[in-house]
């Protein structure tokens, strides 16, 4: 459902999307071209965010890449591991989705 959202509001800005299913998909794809965002969603079981967050933070060319994570307002322990991990922007799930196209518009500009 999410990645749905994501696909819909990225082609309505023309903006280009990838998703990965683990830590070295993710940085793969970054490496292959540096994205101007990454998209975390903090609660996908799937996924370690914070690994990403942190390889990417260990790789010059990755550290500056502006990040967003987004989870549910009531996980306030996750909230705050995102932040201590350096995840620039951490949002609540409904905040995240309507700001999504502002986010990808200023990313794709």
């Amino acid at each position: 459902m999410f990645s749905s959202k994501l696909r819909n509001a990225a082609k309505a800005v023309d903006a280009p999307l990838t998703f990965s299913r683990s830590v070295d998909g993710a940085l793969t794809a970054m490496r292959a071209g540096t994205p101007s965002l990454v998209i975390l969603d903090l609660n996908n079981p799937r996924i370690d965010a914070l690994a990403i967050v942190a390889a990417m933070k260990d790789d010059p060319t990755l550290a500056r890449v502006r990040t967003v994570g987004f989870t549910q307002h009531t996980q306030t322990d996750a909230i705050a591991a995102a932040r201590a991990a350096g995840v620039h922007e951490v949002v609540s799930r409904g905040a995240f989705f309507d700001r999504l196209p502002e986010y990808l518009t200023r990313a794709s500009a």
